[in-house]
């Protein structure tokens, strides 16, 4: 690239495109596909590519080996102003095949369409086994300090370590909805310079299995069923069913999916769990057990279940939009990194606790979890494909002064993400992705295979060697070496078992449902319902009563009444447990940073105020989405949704600035949502939106002419519905009402 050049030439295209752009958007409120707006003709003067976005970044440009190049992270993207073959050469013409005449046949010397066509065969890898669905973002991790526990130098008190994060489903495939009812994953890549540290875990502490060597089946029976390939992305079937009803380790995690955890709000409200206890080692040799956590800076929020399935149809991207908006709009996502520390016992217990067991939890009551460390994410991928979907993680990618346990689970997944990395990625150097590149220097010794990027000098890849002069040496303490921790291993017998302490399969889903709050235990008791009424089998439907029979009688009995079964007797009393309160998401108030706040306007109505309370939450930290009749502008206004396009499941709070009279398209014909429109009423969409927010409870506010909209609406005077006599009056209550997410009043609960 001539680089005297580019700088102008993109400014110059920029600024050109800004001149003629027609779009009326707001550059506050994220969502632009590009870097520059669009010209209203095809742009014909040739330029370099546009800069990326301004929240966009990329993997550091860094050698198969590790070395930093010193180059843009731009240097890994396309270079030029022409369009080439793969090998550089200009090309004159993409639109048209080389044939024999203008209507002959395609010629087989026609080297462009070949490389193209070939390319484009082939771009699809094989998708992930398991969490397919994913979405990715860079960021930074900065260390409070560990020395005490962990020689981990990433954790040191104001370190810094870049960090790719993946957040992803379990069972749907790449193109299933972002809100199923599921487990999320939760994986960090810490580009350590001591080397790659990856922390694989859930947003779901404990797992479905103890034993790796049942992983294909819980999987086979939660994927869809295999004559019809139906349903997607859900458990709410009988092969899921049949496998946890016969397996009970596995009630725990389901009581977990049952809940709220199973439908999150975001990614930026979800915790995230190393689920596996790992074994740490400091400077002097010490050892610690000690569990991770994720704890984020909004708190743990999740939508209801009727958000979640209209979402499911009207933005199947929800989840992944979220991110990356709250990202452009300098909303960055945090998360605490804390650890629950326990002693290194022969046993490896902890108040009675198996640490090894896979199903389990030590409550943060009787452990409290440390901060070590904060998770900032900054920047979404400049390529999907070459970040989200190659980076390769793996438990066994660990750093000095951590070290994994003997969890049978843990054990399995050594062996397995290795072995599925090979298949999806084409070979055994996929460490060499520029995604997936390390930050420390690489002399592994390692050589050839597919898509070998690195061009090893030397003639002895091994050791000893004198030829390349004794090089690679292998490192000791003083050099920060790993250390595989030694544990003594205990003389047994080779057998197929699991020790007694994992036999306890339903306690700790006792411990769970008991620290919920009444309206939490409201949606356990509906998911549980929903799930197994999808059921086709009786039988399926009455074993896993019996397992809720054990865990709780009043569960049991509110599923089996939706059920139209009976509730059956507990086949051993239901354990004698304390609840958690750590576990609940309710009672407690959060940071509204990056909350969508849904605004109604109409040019009849206090623009004025709409302009005051629109720079209010911006000043806030939150995202304002004007909603009008129409598209375009209201007054000076920037509309980005209309009473057709919007839909409350966006919103975290709506605020209501007129009463708008049903506009020209409020016709069923038009729009399902607008029914029979009464012309001098408020347009039934406006209603909709507030009947839908208020059965979601949603915070929301009116002043002025919006007023009479509640009135109609029939929510005026109820929890959570503020009016006041100026639009930042109201904005102030709904802020408040915000902070605890939910008006958890108006959830009507019959347990207690």
């Amino acid at each position: 690239m001539d680089s005297s050049k580019p700088a102008k030439v993109v400014k110059n295209v920029v600024e050109a495109a800004a001149e003629k752009v027609t779009d009326p958007v707001s550059p506050d409120v994220p969502g632009a596909p590009g870097s520059a707006p669009p010209t209203l003709a095809e742009p014909t003067t040739p330029h370099d590519p546009l800069p990326p976005k301004k929240e966009q970044g990329a993997p550091q440009t860094r050698t198969p080996t590790g070395a930093a190049t010193g180059a843009p992270s731009t240097a890994n993207g396309q270079q030029g102003e022409f369009l080439t073959t793969s090998q550089g050469a200009r090309l004159r013409d993409t639109d048209h095949s080389l044939k024999a005449g203008p209507r002959g046949p395609i010629l087989l010397q026609d080297h462009h369409f070949r490389e193209k066509i070939t390319h484009f065969d082939h771009e699809r890898i094989p998708e992930r086994v398991v969490h397919a669905r994913g979405t990715g973002a860079h960021g930074v991790f900065t260390g409070y300090g560990a020395e005490e526990i962990t020689r981990a130098g990433f954790l040191r008190k104001g370190k810094e370590t870049p960090v790719f994060v993946r957040f992803s489903t379990v069972l749907g495939s790449r193109g299933s909805a972002d809100t199923v009812r599921d487990t999320r994953g939760f994986a960090t890549k810490f580009y350590t310079d001591e080397g790659t540290f990856d922390l694989v875990g859930n947003n779901m502490p404990v797992f479905f299995i103890q034993d790796a060597i049942k992983f294909p089946d819980i999987i086979h029976a939660a994927k869809p069923h295999p004559d019809r390939e139906i349903p997607q992305a859900q458990s709410a079937h009988d092969t899921f069913w049949d496998f946890v009803s016969l397996h009970t380790e596995a009630q725990h995690h389901t009581m977990w999916n049952m809940s709220d955890r199973g439908v999150p709000r975001s990614f930026r409200m979800m915790e995230g769990f190393g689920v596996h206890t790992f074994r740490l080692v400091n400077a002097a040799g010490e050892t610690v057990l000690a569990k991770f956590h994720w704890k984020p800076k909004l708190g743990v929020h999740s939508l209801v279940w009727e958000e979640a399935q209209l979402i499911g149809g009207i933005d199947p991207d929800f989840h992944r939009r979220d991110l990356y908006d709250a990202i452009e709009a300098g909303a960055y996502p945090e998360w605490e990194l804390g650890l629950q520390v326990f002693p290194d016992t022969p046993e490896e217990t902890f108040a009675g606790i198996d640490l090894l067991d896979p199903t389990k939890i030590v409550p943060e009551e009787l452990a409290p979890v440390q901060p070590v460390g904060r998770l900032v994410l900054n920047r979404t991928p400049t390529n999907f494909f070459a970040e989200t979907e190659q980076v390769a993680f793996h438990l066994g990618h660990l750093v000095p002064g951590i070290d994994v346990t003997n969890d049978p689970l843990l054990q399995g997944r050594l062996f397995s993400y290795v072995d599925t990395q090979l298949t999806r990625l084409g070979g055994p150097n996929f460490s060499q992705i520029p995604v997936n590149r390390p930050h420390a220097p690489v002399n592994d010794m390692l050589r050839d295979g597919f898509h070998q990027d690195a061009v090893h000098a030397g003639v002895a890849p091994y050791r000893p060697n004198s030829l390349d002069g004794g090089n690679p040496f292998t490192a000791g303490d003083a050099e920060h070496a790993f250390l595989d921790v030694p544990v003594t291993v205990t003389e047994a017998p080779k057998i197929r078992a699991n020790p007694v302490s994992f036999d306890d399969h339903f306690s700790q889903a006792r411990l769970f449902w008991l620290s919920m709050s009444p309206t939490e235990r409201e949606h356990i008791i509906r998911a549980y319902t929903f799930e197994l009424g999808k059921c086709y089998h009786q039988a399926i439907k009455e074993r896993q009563l019996r397992c809720l029979a054990t865990i709780d009688p009043v569960l049991c009995a509110r599923v089996a009444t939706g059920l139209g079964l009976p509730a059956p007797e507990p086949t051993e009393p239901p354990a004698d447990v304390r609840p958690s309160p750590a576990l609940s998401q309710v009672g407690r108030e959060w940071p509204t940073d990056g909350r969508m706040v849904g605004i109604v306007i109409d040019a009849d109505h206090d623009l004025d105020g709409v302009v005051a309370v629109r720079s209010a939450v911006f000043a806030a930290g939150m995202v304002p989405l004007l909603i009008a009749a129409h598209g375009g502008k209201v007054g000076e206004l920037p509309v980005q949704r209309t009473f057709a396009t919007g839909r409350s499941v966006e919103l975290d709070a709506l605020l209501l600035a007129g009463a708008p009279v049903p506009a020209p398209d409020a016709l069923p014909a038009r729009d399902a949502k607008a029914g029979a429109a009464d012309a001098t009423a408020v347009d039934p969409r406006v209603l909709l939106l507030v009947q839908e927010s208020w059965r979601h409870a949603k915070a929301i506010g009116a002043w002025g002419a919006g007023v009479t909209v509640l009135e109609q609406a029939g929510v005026a005077g109820t929890p959570g519905v503020v009016t006041g006599g100026s639009a930042t009056e109201v904005l102030t209550d709904v802020q408040r009402l915000m902070a605890r997410h939910r008006v958890w009043e108006r959830f009507p609960a019959s347990v207690s």
